[in-house]
């Protein structure tokens, strides 16, 4: 069977470096590179409702080894075919292992990054028609949460649980991360290509 194929291309160029955000986890750096990130991307796309993806974005990494999460792809990308390398500097920058981080972040994985700390719990007193907030830490949240509110332990307490930020080293969409040794202080020219399924277009 004959698969035809039409190539789209675009391509966004940048005249500055843009760094990546970095954070320490499990003893190495942890880089994370977003879309704002890109400076070309190239679609492929069959008649099988496949696509191959060529994101090339420029990425300043740590010397060393580190973790690098490459966010904002296809939905439904294919992990087994990601392959990821250096255009401007192939001898230095070297892929260890590839992980596909799909396992995103739900409500007991936020409230278990906030054990030991404090939270605000908002519930609806219907006697007196008001809001109610209280302060609490947050001892356990092992099949329930166990909470301390004045002195007090509550075995769970009624109401909204309200944190104040989606801690780092949680990830909200499926990524592909690379541990990788990285010999050069320049900015890496770094393409990351991928097949990717249901993808279609039509022509005006």
């Amino acid at each position: 069977m004959k698969i035809t194929c039409w190539k789209i291309i675009f391509c966004f160029f940048c005249s500055a470096v843009i760094f990546i955000s970095s954070t320490a986890s499990a003893g190495k750096i942890v880089s994370k590179s977003s879309i704002d990130n890109q400076v070309a991307v190239e679609v492929t796309v069959y008649n099988t409702s496949l696509g191959l993806i060529k994101d090339t974005r420029k990425v300043t990494l740590p010397v060393g080894e580190g973790e690098l999460r490459f966010m904002d792809v296809a939905s439904h990308i294919m992990p087994v075919t990601v392959h990821a390398k250096s255009l401007n500097s192939p001898g230095d920058f070297t892929v260890l292992e590839q992980n596909y981080e799909y396992d995103l972040m739900n409500a007991d994985k936020l409230l278990d990054k906030y054990v030991g700390k404090k939270i605000k719990i908002i519930d609806w007193n219907r006697f007196q028609d008001r809001k109610e907030v209280e302060e609490a830490i947050l001892l356990s949240n092992n099949k329930g949460q166990i909470y301390k509110i004045d002195n007090e332990i509550y075995l769970g307490y009624p109401g909204y649980k309200v944190l104040p930020e989606i801690p780092e080293n949680l990830i909200e969409k499926s990524t592909p991360m690379w541990l990788y040794d990285n010999k050069s202080k320049k900015a890496h020219k770094l393409e990351v290509s991928y097949l990717t399924e249901n993808i279609t277009w039509k022509a005006d």
